[in-house]
């Protein structure tokens, strides 16, 4: 009988083992088909949830309810090449940087220039674009230049690189949500001037019936890149290398020759990793 009790104790700690190893091995199993899945931590396996604005063109906006624009259409070529579709949601530029980080996004898309503060809420990829900063004033306006903005009436987006600018130079800025609020005002003579994005700056004036000129232009002084949560490497590696083959397939100069018929792009600027050769905007067409 003690023999038997032993053996019946020992053949059960053996199925015990088995079956904690199985356990083991399945929750293992489990873990690698999910990193396979969803390789880049998106909230949906194979959707890239792109935060976006809806009023801010040739950037990024709303037409026709379809999210556009170079940066937008941009990042859907660039996630092609990675195999992932994107769905544009729409958000004030304020509050974009702190939502991709706490993963209400996966990425950001809206022009947003790399500094340094930035850098502490999110991660970039690197650079697909250059930028100018714009200045908007009212028809009739004796303003030529920023440096006549002192003790003006300035109006910036909030949480831009404008804003930035316009506080760093001790302007005073009054900060507004969105685009159409800075355009509203200069349309109402509530502000002097708006320190906008160059393109989305020219794109107001020419829609405003006259009621707004671009009085000045200026460099901006980085490059725009789309925004990650801090830490997945996963995915901003991927965006890089999408970004560097729609360089090398022509898509890039596309878009810029579609969206910025004429601009000429500084001598120094070389998007995506730098290491790619761009073909000219005739060759890409």
């Amino acid at each position: 009988m003690r023999i038997r009790s032993t053996l019946t104790r020992v053949a059960t700690l053996g199925v015990a083992a088995v079956l904690a190893a199985t356990a083991v091995t399945a929750c293992g199993d489990n873990g690698s088909t999910s990193e396979a899945a969803n390789p880049y931590g998106l909230l949906q396996p194979g959707v890239l949830r792109a935060g976006t604005l809806t009023d801010a063109p040739p950037n990024v906006y709303l037409k026709d309810g379809k999210f556009t624009g170079f940066d937008n259409d941009l990042l859907t070529a660039v996630a092609g090449k990675v195999g992932l579709k994107v769905e544009f949601v729409g958000t004030d530029f304020s509050a974009l940087l702190s939502q991709v980080n706490n993963h209400k996004f996966d990425v950001g898309s809206s022009s947003i220039t790399i500094t340094e503060a930035r850098k502490k809420t999110v991660d970039f990829g690197n650079g697909y674009d250059f930028g100018y900063f714009g200045l908007d004033v009212p028809a009739g306006s004796s303003i030529t230049s920023f440096d006549q903005l002192a003790g003006k009436r300035v109006v910036v987006v909030q949480g831009t690189v404008q804003d930035d600018y316009a506080t760093k130079q001790n302007l005073n800025p009054v900060r507004v949500p969105d685009y159409n609020g800075a355009i509203n005002q200069l349309k109402a003579g509530t502000a002097d001037a708006w320190i906008a994005p160059a393109e989305i700056g020219d794109k107001s004036a020419a829609d405003s019936n006259g009621k707004i000129t671009v009085a000045a232009k200026q460099l901006s002084p980085a490059p725009t890149a789309y925004a990650v949560a801090k830490g997945n490497d996963k995915l901003r590696e991927a965006l890089d290398k999408g970004l560097d083959e729609v360089i090398a397939d022509g898509t890039w100069s596309r878009l810029q020759a579609q969206y910025y018929p004429g601009r000429p792009i500084p001598a120094d600027f070389k998007p995506g990793s730098g290491t790619v050769a761009v073909p000219s905007a005739s060759a890409a067409s």
